[in-house]
């Protein structure tokens, strides 16, 4: 997705000076119009409003919305797509990368019931071997979802690749594909660790 804001918050998140707090804010920002552009296409369903002079017709978003952040980096974007949705529900789901084989394991998960009709939007901000969001859309098909999103701010093209084979249909939305993982799995030219950044445990 191309968004002047998105783009220009981006370039502020990758600048190694750009402090704890400055980081929250842009991620936050950015976040915004992540989660706006993902939501473009959600069911709606037409109502009438009582305005201060008229009766008149408008459009209400149709059913419900769960937001499921991986922990930790994937709190940072919560706040932002609940400033929009302030009535979605929140799922959690906690996975580790294990360092050598980049793999990721679980250890929380705490899901809303009746997924099944509700549109579940995954926000883990670093999609870069992939291995975190397809643990994640295996937790949430398993709780019943069907209408799933992925919100990321940085994807590497290895990452895209790897949830693309095995979940052709689910819609990826970020800002930038960037150039490559290196030897140790992280994105270049990437922002660093997220969530060290996010809560200045670098």
């Amino acid at each position: 997705m191309q968004h002047p804001i998105a783009q220009d918050a981006l370039v502020r998140l990758r600048n190694k000076a750009t402090s704890a707090s400055e980081f929250r804010r842009l991620a936050h920002r950015l976040s915004l119009v992540v989660a706006m552009e993902a939501t473009r296409k959600l069911p709606i369903n037409l109502a009438r409003v009582e305005t201060p002079l008229e009766t008149t017709d408008g459009e209400v978003i149709d059913g419900e919305i769960v937001v499921v952040p991986v922990l930790r980096a994937g709190l940072g974007m919560v706040d932002a797509v609940l400033d929009l949705l302030p009535y979605a529900r929140v799922g959690h789901i906690g996975l580790q990368r294990n360092e050598t084989t980049a793999m990721a394991s679980r250890y929380y998960e705490r899901l809303p019931s009746n997924l099944a009709n509700a549109t579940v939007l995954i926000v883990d901000p670093m999609l870069a071997t992939g291995g975190s969001a397809l643990a994640a859309m295996e937790m949430v098909q398993e709780a019943g979802a069907r209408d799933i999103r992925l919100l990321c701010v940085v994807a590497a093209p290895e990452g895209i690749a790897a949830v693309e084979a095995k979940y052709p249909a689910l819609p990826i939305f970020t800002p930038a594909i960037d150039r490559e993982l290196n030897a140790q799995k992280f994105i270049l030219p990437g922002l660093g660790d997220f969530g060290d950044r996010l809560y200045g445990t670098t």
